[in-house]
């Protein structure tokens, strides 16, 4: 449904780290990259990051999150461990989420400015 969803950031070198190790494993890398701004995608560039002065202010009740497809539940064990290991925060470990379907596993985290992420596969181990 989206073309791409743009996010601004404090410390775009702080963000790549975090962003290449829990991508990663969901085979998104860094496409492009230019001053002040990464384009992350796998074909195509899905997300874009900005260093921005006045990144939108972290708020947990907010409702929103990014949810990004995996393609296998190894990947998203992958997409936790990566970005617990490069500065995020646990959300919810990998596991399956009975109260979305009984095939729905993910896992959620927060990357350094706040915003929450998650990774899920809807095909079973």
């Amino acid at each position: 449904m989206f073309e791409h969803v743009s996010i601004g950031v404090r410390d775009l070198a702080r963000s790549k780290i975090f962003y290449d190790a829990a991508l990663k494993p969901l085979g998104i890398a860094c496409k492009t990259r230019g001053e002040g701004y990464l384009g992350y995608g796998r074909d195509g560039i899905g997300l874009w990051i900005l260093q921005a002065r006045s990144p939108v202010p972290s708020d947990p009740e907010s409702g929103l999150h990014f949810c990004i497809g995996a393609p296998t539940r190894a990947a998203v064990d992958g997409f936790h461990a990566g970005a617990i290991g490069a500065g995020g925060a646990d959300n919810g470990p990998p596991g399956v989420r009975n109260d979305y379907g009984p095939d729905y596993y993910a896992a959620f985290v927060i990357d350094p400015d706040g915003y929450r992420l998650e990774a899920w596969c809807g095909k079973p181990a």
